[in-house]
């Protein structure tokens, strides 16, 4: 089976993320769209194991295979998270409608850690771009600041939201280069101090449910295999 035709015919979840999911969308922004496919259970038993991941068949399209995907969603990856959470969903099945109610399962005090670990990552390369052209990529602070913000709310309230809501003007201004480095890099500090302190006191808990998400997983395998709907999917 070639992979394009994976994500055609076994996609279970598709959203577009990016800044139209964020609520920062402007003229010209582009539609990025990401799936998660189920590939079927006779393809692992070969040698050649089908992909984890493919990218296509449109432009800006990316999808991962369902245990790829949880995997990294127990890791507390920032793109898979938000990829959970994306308010513009474009399509799902009943598969996909379960690994949706599943979203609290991956949701734990790791993403302090990985967050963290990204954004310090991205302030570094923004660092150096203002030691070596004197600015920094402002697209890249504003997408910076608004994940800091997603990843402190979400460890204050349990709860992960990718929309910027009320900040959405602010955010584009630093995009558009009026808000100085100073004041944005004032920013992004204020909001990593103030997400370290709500990590301490979080209601997340420690570790995701990873019982939970193979039980999911292992039932979706074994429906492929034999062509049925995942026991606990109908209705829902």
């Amino acid at each position: 089976m070639r992979d394009h035709d994976l994500v055609r015919h076994h996609t279970v979840y598709a959203c577009v993320m990016g800044s139209r999911a964020f609520g920062l969308a402007t003229d010209g922004s582009d539609t990025d769209r990401r799936g998660v496919y189920v590939a079927p259970t006779a393809l692992f038993w070969r040698f050649d194991k089908p992909p984890t991941h493919v990218e296509g068949p449109a432009e800006e399209q990316f999808s991962w295979e369902l245990e790829r995907f949880c995997e990294l969603a127990l890791r507390a990856n920032p793109n898979i998270l938000e990829c959970l959470h994306s308010p513009l969903v474009e399509h799902v099945d009943d598969t996909g409608r379960e690994l949706l109610a599943l979203r609290g399962a991956f949701l734990s005090r790791q993403a302090h850690e990985t967050f963290g670990r990204y954004a310090t990552g991205q302030l570094r390369k923004l660092e150096a771009d203002v030691r070596t052209h004197g600015a920094p990529r402002w697209k890249h602070a504003m997408h910076l600041l608004r994940l800091l913000i997603s990843s402190r709310d979400l460890l204050r309230t349990g709860e992960l939201r990718i929309e910027v809501g009320e900040h959405r003007e602010r955010l584009l201004a630093v995009k558009r280069g009026e808000v100085g480095w100073p004041e944005t890099e004032s920013w992004m500090l204020r909001l990593h101090d103030e997400g370290a302190a709500a990590a301490s006191r979080s209601p997340l808990p420690a570790e995701p449910d990873r019982a939970r998400v193979e039980d999911f997983l292992v039932r979706v395998r074994r429906a492929s295999a034999a062509g049925a709907v995942p026991e606990g999917a109908e209705g829902q």
